[in-house]
This record gives structure tokens, sequence and C-alpha cells, in this order.
């Protein structure tokens, strides 16, 4: 892939199958030990629900790391050590996996408490396996990908986040939440603070009420 192809790839934005399969097949090119894995979402749910987000096991000069670029919400903003307990601060938010009678689980700290993202084991997955995932999660109506109209941005400071029409901000510490006045507004929020420009009078569909 050239650098110009590169580039327009980056700008198309995407979800875990795009970016992990692309941060893994680039880790690889150097040299570097990855094994690709499946999780359970997690996040304020007690539900089972299916085995559908890619994360990578990456292993670096004998000590193992997971490394996972597309899990939006709270997920990591760089690699945690793959070792029980351990604690990875990353700028204003800490992250951990644990194991759970052989099931690992990666959690954040938030309010004091440790909040389950989510949860997985180590067997190697192939891409047949994301295929049939990835086809369920874009186009089943029961997907959250295809009810809800999901925008994120993640940076050291603040992370930033669309969900139909509420736009959050997480300083870590702070959450602040805005409901836009419509899709007009919700153009502007786009193209101004996400930089993703779309054609004026765009609608976009998506389940105001989702449970």
């Amino acid at each position: 892939m050239s650098e110009l192809d590169l580039d327009a790839y980056l700008k198309r934005v995407g979800y875990c199958y795009e970016q992990n399969l692309l941060l893994a097949a680039a880790l690889e090119r150097l040299g570097i030990s990855v094994t690709r894995l499946a999780a359970r979402v997690r996040y304020r749910t007690e539900r089972i629900l299916p085995r559908l987000h890619l994360l990578l096991l990456v292993g670096v000069d004998g000590s193992k790391w997971i490394a996972d670029v597309g899990f939006g919400l709270e997920g990591l903003l760089l690699p945690v050590a793959f070792e029980a307990g351990r604690e990875s601060r990353q700028f204003a938010w800490t992250y951990r996996v644990v194991d759970s009678a052989g099931e690992w689980r990666l959690q954040s700290l938030r309010g004091g408490s440790w909040t389950n993202l989510y949860s997985f084991t180590l067997e190697p997955q192939a891409i047949a396996d994301y295929e049939l995932a990835n086809y369920y999660s874009s186009t089943h109506p029961d997907s959250r990908f295809t009810r809800t109209l999901v925008v994120q941005l993640p940076a050291r400071e603040a992370r930033l986040a669309l969900r139909n029409l509420e736009l959050i901000t997480d300083h870590g510490g702070a959450v602040t939440t805005r409901m836009l006045a419509g899709d007009d507004e919700l153009l502007t929020v786009l193209s101004g603070t996400f930089g993703l420009r779309f054609s004026s009078g765009t609608r976009f569909k998506y389940r105001a009420n989702m449970a």
C-alpha cells in the first residue's frame, strides 16, 4: 500500500476489523509477533454477547501486550501489559487485565471502581471468524452499528464521542454531554469536530431510542 493509498484509507474511518487488522499487518511487517483474538463486549451490560470484537496479543522482546486501536467507548489509547492486575496509566485513564477463571477481562478505572470493557480467551482467530462477525455487525438489524450513529475521536486531553445527536466529552475525571439541535448541527459537528465532511442535506438513519 502506497503512502497515498494509506492516507486515503485512514480518512475512511472504520471499526475494529479494519483498524486492528491494519495494525496487525503493520506489526508483522516489522517482524513483531501478533495473535488475533476475539472478545465479548461487557461494557455496561451483564448480558452474554457474541464475540464480535477483534483485539491483538502482541509479543515484543519476551513480553506480551494487548494492543487495540479499534475499541471505542473507554478503550485503550496505548498497549497494556498482558499481566494480571498490572495497572497501566494512560493520560487521564487507567487500565488493567485480570484473569477470571481462565477468561481474561480488560477493565478501566472510573470513579474508584473497575469497569469491565470486554472479555476474551487466548484462542487464535482466523480471518474466516472475523468475516462472519463483521457481516453480523455491519448488517444485522439488532447490531449496534446499524442502529446507532457512532463517531469517536480519542486524544490525550479528552475523548470525544457522538452517539446519534448526543455529543459526549470525556476528560477522565469529568464527563459532559450535549444534545445537538438537529441534523444540520450534526453535519457541522461532524465536519468541525471530527473532520468528517458530508454534502449539505445529508441525513443519517438511526434509532434514537435504543436499549
